[in-house]
Formats: structure tokens, sequence, C-alpha cells
């Protein structure tokens, strides 16, 4: 019976996880386009073959298909599922009223960032209900204990420190000191702290350890070594509006603690090895299970969110890639040529591959698969 429950935790779990916020992105295309009068052929979860599905009245075929892996929309006038224009086709008068490559600009704008934008609505509106439901976590930042032969305790931190502010900003609550500290990649910290009513200058050091998150992921992240008190964490109750500030609040935090951490990647101050594609995604999936329903909605949230952000990255094949020739199309009056969408298109390709063999390569690393094969063949 165990692998029946690992295989509910790790794969069922996993891609109704999958599911849902895909299914959100997809939908915000969809809504957008039918609001501006383009013709919608295909919903599709999954790619591959058909699965099972029906034809609505409109004339859209909602499906499901092999590959769960992601999903589509297709409109009419698209060359593919990637919504790679079919620049070779001339429209009738008739035709150009449900193309979507006929519609003005704006529109085709509109209609590709809506499914960026669905995510992060969903993530933000499903995040504050979570708090009006369970209330918003929040931990002072006071330090219940320092720990021996830390960073901390070699800076002279002390338990009953209240943490002000750390590298100039104002830390309000013991998650953002663990935000500034993350993000240093190992540099030096310079924190103003309280004690016993004295305002003290501290800079400490903080040194990379490997820890495991809660969803069972190892890091290796950037550590002072210092315990919140237990006793100074509180649960926030929210009305619908203050419950909406402080999600969106949050989001806003998580995607710039992204795009810090990718910005670092890419001037080689962090290792890539944090980058996670499917199986990583599914084994944070089966620990969210393990830990209850309000870590499964939480890694929703965080799924969702994610996956608005990525799509906006500026690379062909991407809601952003779009968008970025959307842009300069509106700068010039006129669409870029077939050859240069057609070039981008490839390189946007070549791009996206790269990127899914390195997270795949990091989820193989992480889950120890090449120790496991290593130790078959020895």
């Amino acid at each position: 019976m165990h692998w029946l429950v690992n295989f509910w935790d790790y794969v069922v779990v996993f891609l109704f996880i999958l599911t849902v916020v895909v299914f959100v992105h997809e939908l915000g295309h969809f809504l957008v386009a039918r609001w501006a009068g383009v013709r919608v052929e295909v919903f599709s979860i999954g790619f591959g073959p058909e699965l099972f599905g029906w034809t609505a009245r409109s004339g859209t075929r909602w499906k499901v298909s092999v590959l769960p892996f992601g999903g589509y929309v297709k409109m009419f006038g698209d060359a593919d599922a990637a919504s790679t224009p079919d620049l070779g086709r001339q429209f009738t008068e008739e035709e150009a009223k449900y193309a979507f490559p006929a519609k003005k600009v704006g529109y085709r704008a509109a209609i590709v960032a809506a499914g960026p934008l669905a995510n992060f609505v969903f993530g933000i509106v499903a995040m504050a209900i979570m708090f009006m439901v369970y209330g918003e976590p929040r931990t002072a930042p006071v330090i219940g204990q320092v720990q021996a032969d830390s960073a901390a305790a070699e800076a002279g931190l002390q338990s009953g420190d209240r943490i002000l502010q750390a590298n100039g900003q104002t830390v309000d609550r013991f998650q953002d000191l663990q935000r500034v500290v993350r993000m240093t990649v190992g540099e030096a910290v310079s924190l103003r702290v309280q004690r016993s009513g004295q305002i003290l200058t501290v800079v400490a050091q903080p040194r990379i350890t490997e820890i495991k998150d809660s969803f069972g992921n190892l890091h290796k992240t950037p550590v002072l070594g210092i315990v919140a008190d237990a006793e100074a964490t509180e649960f926030l109750s929210h009305g619908p509006l203050s419950a909406l500030a402080a999600a969106t609040r949050e989001t806003g935090e998580m995607v710039s603690t992204t795009l810090t951490g990718l910005g670092q990647m890419l001037t080689g101050r962090r290792q890539t090895d944090e980058l996670g594609g499917p199986l990583r995604i599914a084994k944070g999936a089966g620990q969210a299970a393990k830990l209850g329903l309000s870590s499964v909605i939480f890694y929703t949230i965080l799924l969702s969110i994610n996956l608005g952000l990525i799509n906006l990255f500026p690379v062909p094949l991407l809601d952003g890639g779009h968008l970025m020739f959307y842009g300069i199309e509106a700068l010039k009056g006129r669409p870029l040529g077939a050859r240069a969408q057609e070039y981008g298109f490839r390189v946007g390709l070549i791009l996206v591959f790269a990127l899914m063999l390195l997270a795949t390569r990091n989820d193989l690393v992480d889950l120890r698969v090449w120790e496991l094969l290593k130790g078959l063949i020895s």
C-alpha cells in the first residue's frame, strides 16, 4: 500500500496541481480572445493525441491530451499550438473578423498577456482567501536562539536581539530577514539590531549550507545560524481588502526574489543547480501533499505565479516573446518580416530546449539518479 500512497502524492497530486495552473493560464488566453472576437479552435490540457474531449457550440474543441505537461489554446489563423502566425496565409474579409493574426496589435497583445496575468490573478486571489481562512503568518524579527559556531555567533548576535534593518532594508518580519540573507549569495550582511534599548550595527558573514525546504528540495543557501523566537509568531486576521493587499505584496516579493536570483545566475554569482524541472516539481507536490491541504494550495499558488512570470520572459515561443514582437510592430507600424520571425522562433526553441535539458539534469542530480545508476553498474 506504500507505493499506492506515493503514487497518489507524487503523481496524482502533481498532475492535479499542474492541470490547475495550466488551465488557469490557457483560460486567460481563451476569455480575452473570445472578448476580442477571435475564433478559438482548440483548448487543450496536455499535448499530443487526444484522450477525450467535446466540441462546444462556438466550435471550440475542448480536450485532454496524452502528454499532461502543459497545454495550449489554438486560435483561428495560428499555424500551430505555439501560436506561431501563419504568415503565408491570406484571409478573406469574412475570415479576418475572426482570425487572430488579422486583429490589431493591441488586441493580440492583450490576448497573449492574458495568460500570465490570469496566473498572477489566480495566485493573488487564492493567497488572499488563504489569509482570510487561516490568517497571515507573521513572525517578529526577534532572535530566539543563536546556534553555536555559526555566523551569527561569530558576529556577536544574541538571543533576544530584534533585527530592524538588513543591508538597509527594513525588516518587519523574520521572513524579511531570511529573504535578504538568501539573496546575498554568502556576502556580508549589515544588520541594525535593537538590544536592551540600544541600537547596534552588526556585520555578519552568512555561511553557505545545504538545507532542505518544506517541499523536500535541497538548496545551498546562505544562513546566519539563528532561530526565530517561537513565541513571536502570530496569525493576522484579514478582511477581503486587506487580504488582497497582503497577497499582492507577498506576490510582488516572490517575483522580486525570483528575478534577483535569476539575475545572479546569469552573472555567475549563483549556481544554476537551483533551477528545477518537472521531476522536482512532482517531488515538491508530493511533499506538499504529505504536509496537508494548505501546503498543496500554497504550492499551487507558487507554481501559478512562477508560470506567469516565466511566460513573460522575452523569449520567442513564450508569451513574452510574442509580446516583444508586438512591441516592435507597434513601434515600426508593421510586423517584423517573416524571416526575422522564423529565426526568432528557432532561437526561442533552442533556448527553451536548452533550459529544459538543464532543469532535467538538475532534477536527476537532486533525486540522486546518477548515484543510483552508478551503484547498480558497480
